[in-house]
């Protein structure tokens, strides 16, 4: 039987050594602030922004919200970025995803500067992450990376299977992975053998957000599964991971609630205090 692998206690590491960060910095007159642009009323979305905003200002970060309406053109969206960012003195900007359907998302993401760029999306920090020359990594990716790292767990050869190639989840895991020398296998909706490819690996890290996409039929004795997405469905939670079945597998598995979600806000806060740190 294996064990929960949960990020709360993790977080609340993180977050302790960040606030110390932010009075730091404050003493030298640089006030950390992280700005959300968030466009239209998808509740997940808005809940997502509300625990940023709370767990930002716990910590003495300043908070600035912009709400958009759904109809907001991509024109517009992309004037009201280059705004807030010039006129505001954020050490942090993110646009809460996803956007509607009107709207590229690239595109508009690529409209932030890259100093304060904390979830690590544009073309230029990406670029960074490729080569290893990253000082911020995406917050879903550093949150994994924190799960494996408070359990000891050796990267360097092992066989990781990564479920899902989007840029917040698949993409950046994949590339710090290889930079950190583990042999690495994604899986799309194209990929046939998907099944396989899990047996095989040490790790799986799963970011569909697709109910109970990995079972225990494609897990192997004493591997580590991490979910990162999820799905809302009949007002309810679901992870990627069958996680009652896949810990009679597994060595660790990460619950739906509070494995991977307190790691990211908590990243993604110490990624605003990182850029205000380089502004010093």
């Amino acid at each position: 039987m294996g064990k929960l692998l949960k990020g709360s206690d993790i977080a609340v590491r993180i977050d302790a050594e960040t606030g110390r960060q932010v009075v730091r910095l404050k003493k030298k007159g640089v006030h950390p602030k992280l700005g959300v642009i968030l466009v239209g009323n998808h509740k997940p979305s808005r809940l997502y922004v509300e625990k940023k905003k709370q767990a930002a200002e716990h910590l003495g970060i300043e908070f600035l919200l912009c709400h958009l309406p759904a109809s907001t053109t991509q024109k517009n969206l992309m004037k009201k970025i280059r705004e807030t960012q010039q006129t505001n003195g954020l050490t942090g900007l993110i646009i809460q995803l996803p956007l509607p359907p009107h709207i590229d998302t690239h595109t508009v993401v690529n409209t932030i500067d890259p100093s304060i760029d904390v979830d690590c999306l544009t073309d230029l920090n990406i670029g960074h992450l490729a080569m290893g020359r990253h000082y911020i990594a995406p917050p879903t990716a550093a949150a994994v990376f924190s799960l494996l790292s408070h359990i000891r767990q050796p990267l360097k050869g092992k066989n990781v299977t990564i479920i899902g190639t989007g840029p917040l989840v698949g993409k950046p895991i994949a590339l710090m992975m290889m930079n950190m020398g583990a042999s690495v296998t994604t899986c799309d909706m194209y990929t046939r053998d998907t099944v396989e490819k899990s047996l095989a690996a040490d790790i799986i890290i799963s970011g569909v957000g697709k109910k109970n996409i990995v079972t225990k039929e494609m897990v192997k004795k004493s591997a580590v599964v991490i979910g990162v997405g999820v799905e809302f469905a009949e007002k309810k939670v679901y992870g990627d991971i069958d996680v009652k079945r896949v810990l009679k597998i597994a060595r660790f598995v990460t619950p739906t609630i509070g494995g991977v979600g307190p790691l990211t806000v908590s990243h993604l806060l110490q990624n605003t205090v990182v850029c205000a740190q380089h502004k010093v």
